[in-house]
């Protein structure tokens, strides 16, 4: 079965704010079974349009299918913190399901 992924691209406008999510999150993604795979660290745009890629964190989490990823991102205790995200950031978040 293919894995699953949520991957964020986020730039951070509240910087002081921002570490809460961080730390909430990642229980619940984790219980969920998620695995982070990319947080930040550093990374270079090499083809594209910059301006959409211009966001300061990258993020990639692992699950073991889709459905565990979607299933992870839906539960109200994540959306319940990702609302801190919301107030502290601009972001593009995706599901999406991996190769086999």
């Amino acid at each position: 079965m293919p894995k699953g992924y949520i991957i964020g691209h986020i730039e951070v406008t509240d910087p002081e704010g921002y570490p809460e999510y961080v730390a909430r999150d990642t229980p619940v993604l984790q219980g969920h079974g998620g695995r982070f795979v990319v947080r930040g660290g550093r990374y270079e745009n090499r083809e594209g349009d910059a301006a959409a890629m211009a966001k300061t964190r990258h993020v990639v989490i692992e699950f073991d299918s889709f459905e565990a990823a979607k299933a992870a991102f839906d539960d109200p205790a994540y959306q319940e913190v990702a609302e801190i995200r919301r107030r502290c950031a601009r972001s593009t978040m995706v599901l999406v399901e991996g190769t086999e």
